[in-house]
């Protein structure tokens, strides 16, 4: 008689023979994927609770990767590191208050002409909705006018809570301008100390690939924010310089909103251009404005045919599609501030990922060194990294006479 226990197994055996082999596998990855997706949610809702202190750490991890060259160059020519961290950070926070004082002064200065003409583009408008196709008369008009100020008046508690989330929102922006200045500050002096702490964190094993592939994740997150201040800036010349050759008002500051937006690819460079040609409509009228969208199409082609293809994509190796895709799952994640970490947190990824599915630690000299792993070289050449191999005569038993062998 055969026993309870394996008659449960044969039936659960054949049962389970009875399901279709892709189902099996369909429903096994099914569930790790769910599991991977809840967990996913998890962290995600979990960092979006600590934003006001996730955010600050993601732009001085980037400012770090900027100014980290500048500072050890001011290392090697004998400044002392708390000196050259000094000089980088606070030459960082003058350029970019210089930038403000210089946009601000031709923003106050060119709005007084822009008004004017804004004024004759209203006084256009009037009457062209008195004498085109709608024919509204001016007491129509001003029905119409009474109407939006009543719809004002009605929301205006919605107004109110709007403007106290304005002045929240610049509360966190200061506490969070503050956040990210230390941090860099800490960043730049204590960044080897910080990440020696934090790969302890790891089990031994895996410390050497760890350390690697986050060191190849940072050599990308440089080459992207070098590389992409090089395409902003040539954005910016290009539609800045273009809208001051055809007059059109407030050319620096525009220039500067096209420098800021081009860090968030794709959809910067549309609101951008955009602007760029509603001004031009607004001050100079249809055709200048068509002159204005063929200058920003010009360097946006220059852009994406040119700049992205031979220099972004040496430097991060993302495909574009890959970069759309990005942008368009961090802007609906977190919105802007999605849109503008996405490229650089997928150049990490992509770098981390690739070291460890190549075993990278095993041919990098440096980790090898670090660690004492053997390298291994193509070949059969000898291990270019790690402990020495003991010798025969080192080993286990003294050096023989000259002469003599073992045999």
């Amino acid at each position: 008689m055969t026993p309870p226990k394996q008659h449960d197994e044969r039936t659960l055996q054949n049962e389970t023979s009875m399901v279709p082999v892709g189902m099996r596998v369909a429903a096994a990855w099914s569930w790790r994927m769910a599991v991977v997706l809840i967990v996913s949610a998890m962290l995600i809702w979990l960092l979006s609770q600590v934003s006001i202190l996730l955010v600050p750490i993601m732009i001085a991890t980037i400012l770090a990767s900027l100014l980290r060259p500048l500072v050890k160059k001011l290392k090697q020519i004998g400044v002392p590191q708390g000196l050259s961290v000094a000089i980088a950070e606070v030459g960082l926070v003058v350029l970019v208050l210089g930038a403000l004082f210089l946009v601000g002064r031709q923003v106050v200065v060119g709005f007084s002409d822009l008004s004017q003409q804004a004024i004759k583009g209203l006084i256009q408008i009037q009457e062209w909705l008195n004498s085109g196709p709608l024919g509204l008369s001016n007491d129509q008009m001003t029905e119409y006018l009474n109407d939006a100020l009543a719809s004002l008046q009605n929301n205006s508690n919605a107004i109110l809570s709007g403007a106290l989330g304005v002045g929240s929102s610049l509360t966190h922006f200061s506490v969070g301008l503050l956040l990210t200045l230390f941090i860099l500050l800490f960043f730049l002096l204590e960044g080897q100390d910080i990440w020696a702490f934090v790969v302890k964190f790891f089990p031994r094993r895996a410390r050497p690939a760890v350390d690697g592939a986050a060191r190849r994740g940072w050599t990308s997150l440089g080459n992207y924010a070098r590389v992409q201040i090089l395409v902003a800036a040539v954005d910016a010349v290009g539609i800045g310089a273009g809208a001051a050759i055809i007059q059109v008002p407030l050319a620096l500051p525009l220039g500067v909103l096209v420098f800021v937006g081009s860090f968030i690819p794709v959809v910067g460079a549309l609101v951008t251009g955009a602007v760029a040609v509603l001004l031009a409509l607004v001050a100079n009228g249809w055709v200048n404005a068509l002159i204005m969208l063929g200058i920003v199409l010009l360097v946006q082609q220059l852009e994406s045919h040119l700049l992205q293809p031979f220099i972004m994509g040496r430097a991060v190796s993302l495909h574009p599609v890959a970069v759309i895709l990005a942008v368009a799952a961090g802007s609906g994640v977190a919105g802007i501030l999605g849109a503008l970490f996405a490229v650089p947190l997928l150049a990490v990824a992509n770098s981390f990922i690739r070291y460890i599915a190549n075993r990278g630690w095993e041919h990098d000299v440096e980790i090898g060194q670090k660690y004492g792993i053997p390298q291994l070289v193509p070949d059969g050449g000898e291990p270019t990294a790690g402990p020495p191999e003991p010798t025969p005569a080192t080993a286990t038993s003294p050096a023989l006479p000259e002469g003599e062998s073992r045999d």
